[in-house]
């Protein structure tokens, strides 16, 4: 899969459809920083108890559709 690229404002739509999909997920689990994908993928996927692979196309997929209100 390409390389995620996440902006700020996307992340924020992005973090809320996340917190309320996977409720388990804290504050910290959420934290991302710009330019620091790869640090956030493996961080969810340890939460989440997934692999890398598995949190990238979910990302992926959302980042498509953000109007969405879908999850």
């Amino acid at each position: 899969m390409n390389p995620l690229k996440i902006s700020n404002t996307d992340w924020e739509v992005l973090r809320v459809k996340l917190s309320r999909k996977y409720n388990h997920l804290t504050a910290e689990d959420l934290h991302y920083v710009a330019g620091e994908e790869e640090s956030l993928v493996r961080r969810l996927a340890k939460r989440l108890r997934r692999d890398v692979p598995y949190v990238e196309f979910t990302l992926g997929k959302e980042l498509m559709d953000l109007e969405s209100n879908r999850l």
